[in-house]
């Protein structure tokens, strides 16, 4: 069956990383539901095909999201017998998000990790998780992820040529300026502003009265250096990791995004495998999601601090106005009303 990614693909042993994961995972049931697929043997992997592999990322090697990276490669070999070996190429090696994505969907490249802001340029369907302030908390944001509503995007993916393996945490987006800071949406007025090549990002800085000024992560630090953009927004582990700190030293706590990544495998390259191979690289996948995210939001107060000590100043603002200010963005995007109603009910 065409929706393999939606089947049972791990036994009742792996329940406890199920539940960290659990929607985001193409384990979840469903009414095309194939067989289950045992998890791998060494037995069984012998006789599958060794397959070496590449992974795009686009953050440093000390970022929990590159860490994390890293061990669902680790996981995915030793799950598979040694027979699926995946390298990471780390800060944007192998191209921008956007070039990524595309690279993935002709099958030239087999993984990739990408911020949904950047992936829903190409799949409309996980626009909605890109809405600001559509997540009213990190429980919230995953108890839809990891529900119904996260699976059911998930599955939309294969008509891409792309294969889901979970919602990955990208922690909560603020502002960051070079200039003054940023204390409330007055002091947007005017901002060159980077975000990622995403139209609900652009949509939401112009009504913010800035100008969005679409960039790739790695031009990001020479931009801000240089004047050609005054602010840019992300987590504080990506402020921190990334340098941007030293440039743009004043950080507002706005918390206007809190998009997921995910982890995409060509469906290309999916096919290849054997069903014992797809196993072992769903439940890697599942174990490091959860490792993951646990390591990001662990990181987050550390990098906070680590900046605060290197003399940048971290502002509090009434949310409730940037709220406000870009609600009109949910009119923008009728497409996702029924999907934004859902999200409000999950409690």
């Amino acid at each position: 069956m065409k929706k393999v990614l939606s089947a049972m693909l791990v036994t009742a042993m792996f329940t406890s990383v199920l539940s960290g994961c659990g929607g985001a995972s193409p384990a979840a049931t469903s009414s095309t539901t194939p067989p289950v697929v045992a998890p791998a043997s060494s037995e069984s992997a012998s006789a599958d095909e060794v397959f070496e592999f590449k992974l795009a990322e686009n953050q440093p090697a000390d970022n929990p999201i590159s860490k994390g990276m890293q061990k669902f490669a680790e996981l995915a070999k030793e799950k598979s017998g040694g027979t699926v070996n995946i390298e990471v190429y780390l800060d944007a090696q192998l191209g921008s998000e956007n070039e990524t994505i595309d690279q993935i969907q002709a099958g030239t490249l087999d993984f990739a990790r990408i911020n949904t802001s950047a992936l829903s340029s190409t799949a409309d369907e996980v626009g909605v998780f890109t809405l600001p302030y559509i997540f009213t908390s990190t429980e919230h944001k995953y108890k839809v992820l990891d529900g119904k509503i996260g699976q059911g995007v998930i599955d939309s993916l294969e008509k891409y040529n792309m294969i889901g393996l979970g919602y990955w945490e990208s922690g909560s987006r603020s502002f960051y300026s070079t200039k003054k800071p940023i204390k409330g949406v007055a002091d947007m007025k005017g901002l060159k502003v980077r975000v990622q090549q995403s139209d609900v990002a652009i949509k939401m800085v112009e009504l913010l009265g800035a100008a969005a000024t679409p960039m790739s992560y790695g031009e990001v630090y020479q931009g801000l250096q240089t004047g050609v953009i005054d602010a840019a927004e992300n987590d504080f582990v990506s402020y921190y990791t990334s340098g941007h700190y030293e440039v743009a030293k004043n950080y507002t706590l706005d918390g206007h995004m809190a998009p997921p990544a995910m982890v995409l495998m060509s469906k290309t390259a999916w096919d290849k495998l054997s069903d014992n191979q797809k196993a072992a690289v769903t439940e890697a996948a599942l174990e490091a999601c959860t490792w993951q995210r646990q390591a990001m939001n662990d990181y987050q107060e550390e990098a906070r601090k680590k900046v605060e000590e290197a003399g940048c100043e971290v502002f509090d603002v009434d949310v409730k106005e940037f709220q406000n200010s870009v609600s009109a963005i949910y009119d923008m995007y009728p497409q996702y009303a029924d999907i934004i109603a859902a999200i409000k009910n999950v409690a």
